[in-house]
């Protein structure tokens, strides 16, 4: 495993440095990490809701919730590790929003683009890609957890996250691109949701 791999593992990506320096003031109140993760799901609700409506405003301000959202699901990560306030209770939390956020933006973007090209198939595209990322991101939690100790179910180069991805969905709403975001993804991600549930799968068999 090269530097750059096991800075990933670790958590250590560029966004989660960036984010580690905006929440060292935090160190020493009463902001716990439970109250920045939930401070996550609501902005990440909100966010869906805008892009759901389908419209130019909704669209922008969604991008612009959906971006402080993507922040604090580092945040709130980084402000448990730092200040020694990781518990199994704490991560289930977070892991429970993440999976409900994501999942629902891409039901959100669907129901949005319904009066594009796409007509009332971005619907099911919608739900498609929505289910897709929920089973991906449930059996890598599983794989996760039956692997060894900082392994990580999608690998990282460079000093980018996977889940860094998540947070270009703000620019690519701003220039209009969550049309083919949309395709690509219930092209995609079925495909990743199938290959990681064959390795859960021959993980527990050996």
């Amino acid at each position: 495993m090269d530097l750059i791999e096991r800075r990933i593992v670790i958590g250590a990506s560029w966004t989660h440095l960036l984010v580690r320096q905006l929440v060292r003031p935090l160190l020493g109140t009463r902001v716990t990490p439970n109250h920045l993760t939930t401070l996550r799901l609501v902005s990440g609700l909100a966010a869906c809701a805008c892009f759901s409506l389908g419209t130019g405003s909704g669209t922008g301000w969604g991008g612009a919730i959906w971006l402080i959202s993507a922040l604090l699901d580092r945040a709130d990560g980084e402000l448990a590790r730092i200040g020694n306030m990781r518990s199994e209770s704490g991560h289930r939390y977070d892991y429970y929003s993440d999976v409900l956020v994501n999942t629902i933006f891409f039901v959100a973007i669907g129901l949005g683009l319904r009066n594009s090209w796409l007509g009332i198939w971005s619907i099911p595209l919608g739900l498609l890609a929505g289910a897709a990322l929920f089973f991906c991101m449930w059996w890598s939690e599983m794989l996760e957890r039956h692997s060894g100790p900082n392994i990580r179910a999608y690998g990282g180069r460079w000093g980018f996250d996977p889940d860094d991805a998540l947070m270009l969905m703000a620019p690519f709403a701003w220039l209009g691109w969550l049309t083919p975001i949309l395709i690509g993804a219930a092209a995609v991600a079925p495909i990743v949701a199938v290959v990681t549930g064959m390795r859960l799968l021959r993980l527990r068999a050996a």
